[in-house]
């Protein structure tokens, strides 16, 4: 059953009204059902266009959070010719959080690291509802490490709603895991790219984010905080989730103009979720054309830039 979000209900009606003219007009085909056929689908379109055209931060949150969205698996399999996943950080064991590996995007041997979702209860037990633990993080060090070695570039799918905070991950240092990974990542001496293709919430997303191109997928979102975290906090209850989303500038236009990102993929018209191959050939487009600046750049000057680009981060506005 395909998931409906709240904004989206006036199209799926629309939708099912124009289904039922058009079985009308199978049985019985008038002229005044073939006009009512053309009315309600040019307000179809219409209403679309307007739904889609004017997302809110808030929406756009809920369609990266979309339970059919593609995720890092997905891509792997969509965008990258093959995939051959490593496991284990050598310390205390794998993450299934984490997936990562060996893989060839347009001919080109890449390491690729990523945050991995379920889409049932049995799957996201499994991959713990993307929230990866310390082990994760260790594990995208050491397989970054690994493609230095052998001159591998580096892409980093970022999707989560943040690192694990169980008592688990607190007891093997889940914060140091982090800005160990945050240190090391600006010296890596190979070139790198991030997507965040749904969620990137806090530092479980800047663990794996630390690369020389940032980029977002249109309906994804990257925050310090959640929008339900920060309404809890500042208005002290969830229902202002919409107006903290917001006030966060998480979307993908907004971070373009602050600076954060370097790049917006587009998704096709509603989100992601309504064409899997689609939005997998503009990413794969994307990762291909941010590899072909970053490869020819010496290594000292890639490093100099990262670090640069990273140390512009901070603008802000004053009002009244």
């Amino acid at each position: 059953m395909k998931q409906v979000l709240e904004f989206e209900k006036p199209l799926v009606k629309a939708r099912e009204e124009l289904e039922e003219l058009r079985r009308k007009q199978a049985l019985k085909n008038t002229s005044k059902v073939t006009l009512a056929i053309a009315d309600l689908e040019k307000k179809l379109a219409e209403l679309q266009e307007e739904t889609y055209a004017n997302l809110s931060p808030w929406q756009r949150v809920q369609i990266a959070r979309h339970i059919q969205r593609p995720y890092m698996l997905d891509y792997a399999r969509l965008c990258f010719d093959e995939f051959v996943e490593l496991h284990g950080d050598r310390h205390i064991g794998d993450d299934n959080a984490m997936p990562a590996g060996f893989a060839t995007l347009n001919g080109q041997r890449v390491m690729l690291i990523g945050q991995q979702k379920g889409r049932d209860t049995k799957e996201n037990l499994l991959r713990n509802f993307g929230s990866a633990h310390p082990e994760g993080y260790r594990k995208a060090l050491r397989l970054m490490r690994m493609a230095e070695k052998f001159g591998l570039p580096v892409i980093c799918m970022i999707d989560t709603p943040g690192a694990f905070p169980g008592i688990g991950a607190e007891e093997r240092n889940i914060a140091e895991a982090i800005a160990f990974n945050l240190l090391e990542m600006m010296k890596i001496r190979t070139p790198m790219v991030s997507v965040v293709i749904g969620e990137g919430g806090s530092g479980g997303a800047l663990g794996i984010g630390v690369t020389d191109r940032v980029m977002m997928l249109e309906n994804a979102y990257y925050s310090v905080i959640s929008p339900e975290g920060c309404a809890a906090i500042l208005w002290k209850h969830r229902q202002h989730a919409p107006e903290a989303a917001q006030a966060l500038k998480l979307s993908a236009p907004d971070l373009m103009d602050l600076g954060i990102i370097d790049h917006i993929v587009p998704e096709p018209h509603g989100g992601a979720h309504n064409d899997h191959h689609a939005v997998a050939a503009s990413l794969k487009s994307a990762l291909v054309s941010a590899l072909a600046e970053l490869t020819p750049l010496g290594t000292e000057e890639l490093l100099q830039k990262r670090y640069e680009k990273f140390r512009s981060y901070g603008k802000f506005t004053e009002g009244e």
